[in-house]
């Protein structure tokens, strides 16, 4: 729990920090006063002043975002600001600096997540190689023609370097209810595959729909990572870094050959065979019935042995150099910005379900599991989060930075500034909006996390 509000906590500073920066560093290149700059919501903890313009920094206890407080008429009524700063009112500026000073907020965002992709590039990354293993009968891939040993190298026509990304460009072809064209390394060869994804149960997406699909990775090796000390696996001398060779003696290539027997033998003996500094052992281990946590499962009993087991795959280490990783940034952001918009329109013509829609309690979790996971996984989260707050705060919804974009551009159509009362209630509306969802969002947190 510390590791996860730490990871939270800091994601969501370090987000808010950059995308309030971009206005502020804005709002000052185009000469307007800047009263306040905070980080949260509430009262302050901490503020301090900085620069000739006073301008109060401050951290407040509410995290959920932040503002850059300038200087405006609007706010205090006419007079409020003295003649001589006039000029430095935010009212007073150009509909081209007002627009500037909305869109740099988001655009902070998304250069923050091209500076991280980017970094990532350079450091290089290592991940499973999308080597597939024999697809189980009677799935998708089965029927496509997919064989153990095929090495998928596009989606689509779109390369895939790796597992991750195939799994990213078949959401694409799920939600749309297409087949996937998958082109394949086989033998030498190059050979084209259609998996057909329309027959896929609805809301399987929220669960392991590659391995309903038939795409499952080439067996490996499959090592012991943790014990817990009190737990079945212990108590059976199972000890970290074993390797698991067989189970019920059937051969063990992935964790989930192993899992899957485990699970349906609550309270039952199960002959396990592992690998331990080169020799060759058998133990046998009785799984604890506990009440399955899956929401299919409806809480039934299932056996578990207190040990977290790893796959170890063909792994591909991608290497960039400056330029690439830069290009690599811009691409990898632009992607999940598009893809992110392409979801959200599905949600709104109700082609994906709204269940798909996470909030704080979800981003807290992925932020906990990444930083325990490594640097590497923390990274890209970021990269991520700040993508979704870009999109998210450039949608056209009042009291959105997108919302203030739509007025700037009806206040150019009309040739003058919208009317107050139009204002007021078009962003009262868009609160009410914004508010509805964070709702949504935090149901389906709960749902989750209580298995509903």
């Amino acid at each position: 729990m510390i590791t996860t509000l730490i990871a939270f906590l800091f994601a969501l500073a370090l987000l808010v920090f950059v995308h309030e920066l971009g206005h502020y560093l804005v709002a000052r290149w185009c000469g307007v006063k800047v009263l306040r700059f905070s980080i949260g919501f509430g009262k302050p903890l901490v503020k301090f002043t900085v620069g000739p313009d006073k301008t109060e920094w401050s951290i407040s206890p509410i995290p959920l975002g932040g503002y850059v407080k300038m200087l405006d008429e609007r706010e205090g009524g006419e007079g409020s600001v003295p003649a001589n700063e006039l000029h430095r009112a935010f009212n007073r500026q150009s509909l081209a600096k007002r627009s500037a000073i909305v869109i740099a907020g988001p655009l902070a965002n998304f250069l923050l997540a091209i500076g991280l992709y980017a970094g990532l590039g350079m450091a290089g990354t290592e991940e499973p190689a999308a080597v597939m293993g024999e697809p189980a009968a009677a799935t998708a891939a089965a029927a496509a023609g997919l064989r153990d040993g095929d090495r998928v190298i596009a989606l689509d026509g779109r390369e895939v370097s790796a597992v991750s990304v195939l799994r990213l460009r078949m959401i694409d072809a799920i939600v749309e209810r297409r087949p996937a064209q998958l082109t394949v390394q086989r033998a030498g060869q190059t050979v084209s595959l259609s998996l057909a994804t329309e027959g896929l149960p609805a809301g399987e997406l929220d669960k392991d729909f590659m391995r309903t699909l038939g795409l499952e990775l080439t067996g490996g090796v499959v090592t012991v990572g943790s014990v817990t000390p009190d737990g079945s696996a212990a108590r059976a001398g199972l000890r970290a870094s074993d390797e698991v060779t067989a189970v019920q003696s059937r051969p063990v290539t992935r964790a989930t050959d192993l899992i899957d027997v485990l699970r349906e033998s609550a309270g039952r003996e199960v002959p396990i065979e592992i690998r331990r500094d080169g020799v060759e052992q058998r133990i046998v281990v009785v799984p604890q019935a506990t009440a399955s946590e899956r929401p299919e499962d409806n809480g039934r009993m299932i056996g578990r042995i207190g040990a977290s087991l790893q796959n170890r795959f063909e792994m591909v280490r991608v290497d960039r150099g400056p330029l690439d990783a830069i290009a690599y940034g811009v691409r990898q952001t632009w992607e999940m910005s598009w893809f992110s918009l392409r979801m959200l329109g599905k949600m709104l013509m109700g082609d994906l379900s709204w269940r798909n829609l996470s909030g704080p309690v979800a981003i807290a979790d992925y932020a906990g599991q990444s930083a325990k996971v490594g640097a590497v996984a923390y990274i890209a989260f970021l990269a991520l989060i700040s993508v979704s707050l870009g999109v998210l705060n450039l949608l056209p919804v009042p009291v959105l930075d997108g919302g203030h974009l739509v007025y700037y551009g009806l206040e150019a159509i009309k040739g003058r500034p919208l009317s107050e009362r139009f204002l007021q209630v078009t962003q009262k509306a868009g609160l009410v909006a914004i508010v509805g969802l964070m709702a949504v969002a935090l149901f389906n947190d709960l749902s989750r996390l209580f298995g509903g």
